[in-house]
């Protein structure tokens, strides 16, 4: 099975797993990672690897992390780099995460790595662009 670790800054990562169990309901092999102030991006990686030791990631491991360059990305990055089968999505959100555990169970990582990328970018609107681009009759 492919493990998911959501990494953030603060307790984003806590959060954001509530509100998608909310959505897609019991998650399985999903662990959540806080980096706190005071931590060091050492301590992360501890808290990483504590992560991995309760999920099954024989397939493969997908970090989710909230910014690119951010100790949550950095500290993933120092494990991946050491696997074939991991890698890091940057910019989590709610859409990324329930299409990724909707399908991993048919896909391998490099695919569910595309398919959060798409679905994190497509889930992104403007209320105004979709408004002014409906006729009349749409609306």
């Amino acid at each position: 099975m492919i493990g998911v670790i959501v990494g953030t800054h603060g307790k984003f990562s806590e959060e954001i797993l509530r509100s998608t169990e909310m959505v897609f309901g019991q998650l399985d092999n999903v662990a959540g990672v806080t980096f706190e102030p005071g931590e060091s991006v050492s301590g992360l990686v501890e808290k990483y690897k504590a992560a991995l030791a309760s999920l099954d990631w024989t397939d493969g491991v997908i970090f989710l992390v909230d910014l690119f360059g951010g100790s949550p990305y950095n500290a993933a990055s120092r494990i991946a780099v050491n696997h074939e089968k991991m890698d890091i999505v940057t910019g989590v959100n709610l859409p990324m995460i329930v299409d990724l555990l909707a399908n991993r169970g048919i896909e391998q990582v490099e695919n569910l790595v595309n398919l959060a990328i798409h679905a994190g970018h497509d889930s992104m609107m403007s209320f105004r662009a979709i408004r002014n681009s409906q006729s009349e009759e749409e609306l």
